[in-house]
């Protein structure tokens, strides 16, 4: 196959970008419905492997699996673009939207749309989490840590973390009980779909940039550390260190390298640092800010844009005559120093997970903890499905209903899907 120029890639990522809705699950299933079953630029295995990898590490993951996907392809220049690209444009709109949240206040018109849109994502997290399934749980060891996962997260409250980590001993040890069920692809393997030739295909060499060295590990990591400190001291330079967008600064670092499964893990910890000890934004800001984050393409974590761009302009960042220019500040404070460390754990560890491919000692844990992760999608479903579903009517059971049915079964676009709740929304508030 020919390789896909930059510029194509480019303008996949900016589309993503904008229509990355569902969460981490649907985003997750838009690529690989895009990258690995329509224009085969990657296979499943390749992309499995990537998922498993990001799935260990703090941040979001579906945002630094398109990271890796697209510094596989194009060595770092192509990391960069397809990362800033899968969050600038929820970036963007979650300032306009929280400029107009501040101005105007809650209107019918908005009230509307949000009633139908929530039901909907409810069903596009179920339907990215039977399609993940689908694949992944191939065998009854999986399944069965797959539906732990889920009992441990739903029910038990135990921390991502140590599911996590649970999942990947007990990887280990399969591994070494039953190989053929916990190797990538194995005998009863969904992987074994073919969807035709990829660019980047099971047996394709790793490529140069790819390739582990220590010195390239040291150099990656070195100006990561170098860039986060760089752009506090600068920040702390030019506001004092004790000012609001130094002190964001610092507190979406530690918040980045907390989001250990995803952004409702550490959102309590967003909240009692935003809401309670900075008063940054109030709680019920809080909760409207997460509304938005749920209804906007991109990480549901970028919902620190919101609280950024809301304690901007509370603690007038930039005096009280530019509130909206130091709200802006404040959300691109806190996107940057968010997502800059998922850059870092990609660009430095990329090497090191190419070189553990076919590596059944690792490749078995990687595996469970791939199974792991479709329980915890699953309990998210539970998670939003009570907020939204219950003690509303019986609309957004309707509408999460028919939704999902439109996934699952017919294939439905998220756009269109989206487009259609938020009309049903209009109306069913209308008519109640």
């Amino acid at each position: 196959m020919s390789p896909v120029p930059l510029r194509t890639a480019f303008w996949y990522w900016l589309k993503l970008g904008f229509i990355s809705f569902g969460g981490p699950a649907g985003q997750i299933a838009m690529m690989h419905a895009e990258l690995v079953e329509r224009r085969r630029w990657i296979s499943e295995r390749r992309f499995l492997h990537a998922l498993n990898y990001c799935m260990l590490l703090p941040g979001p993951e579906a945002t630094q699996l398109a990271i890796y996907i697209g510094w596989l392809m194009h060595r770092t220049p192509g990391g960069i673009v397809a990362g800033v690209l899968f969050v600038l444009p929820s970036v963007a709109l979650l300032i306009g939207l929280s400029w107009i949240y501040l101005v105007y206040g809650n209107t019918a018109l908005v009230s509307g749309i949000l009633f139908g849109v929530k039901p909907a994502v409810v069903a596009l997290v179920l339907a990215a989490a039977w399609r993940i399934g689908s694949r992944t749980l191939r065998n009854p060891a999986l399944i069965g840590i797959a539906l732990a996962a889920f009992v441990a997260i739903a029910f038990a409250d135990i921390a991502f973390p140590l599911i996590v980590l649970s999942a990947a001993v007990a990887g280990a040890a399969g591994g070494r009980l039953r190989p053929d069920w916990f190797h990538p692809g194995g005998a009863h393997s969904a992987a074994q779909i073919s969807y035709g030739p990829a660019l980047i295909d099971d047996a394709t060499p790793t490529p140069p940039h790819a390739r582990f060295t220590w010195p390239r590990l040291a150099r990656s990591t070195a100006i990561g550390l170098v860039l986060c400190a760089l752009s506090w001291v600068l920040l702390a330079t030019a506001f004092g260190p004790a000012t609001t967008l130094p002190q964001m600064g610092w507190f979406f670092t530690k918040a980045a390298l907390m989001t250990f499964g995803g952004a409702y893990a550490v959102l309590p910890y967003v909240y009692q640092g935003a809401v309670d000890h900075f008063h940054w934004l109030t709680g019920a800001q809080m909760v409207d800010g997460l509304a938005l984050g749920e209804t906007t393409p991109g990480p549901l974590i970028m919902i620190v844009a919101f609280v950024g761009f809301v304690g901007g302009w509370t603690h007038q960042a930039f005096g009280p005559d530019a509130l909206a220019l130091g709200g802006m500040a404040g959300a691109c404070v806190a996107a940057w120093f968010t997502f800059l460390p998922s850059f870092v754990f990609i660009l430095a560890g990329g090497p090191f997970v190419e070189a553990t491919r076919g590596d059944i000692r690792l490749a078995a844990p990687l595996t469970a903890i791939s199974a792991a992760v479709v329980g915890v999608i699953g309990s998210l479903a539970l998670v939003l499905g009570r907020h939204v579903l219950i003690g509303h009517g019986v609309w957004p059971a309707l509408i999460a209903a028919g939704a999902a049915v439109a996934l699952i079964r017919y294939k439905i676009g998220t756009i269109p899907l989206l487009g259609a709740c938020s009309v049903i929304g209009l109306l069913a508030r209308h008519a109640g």
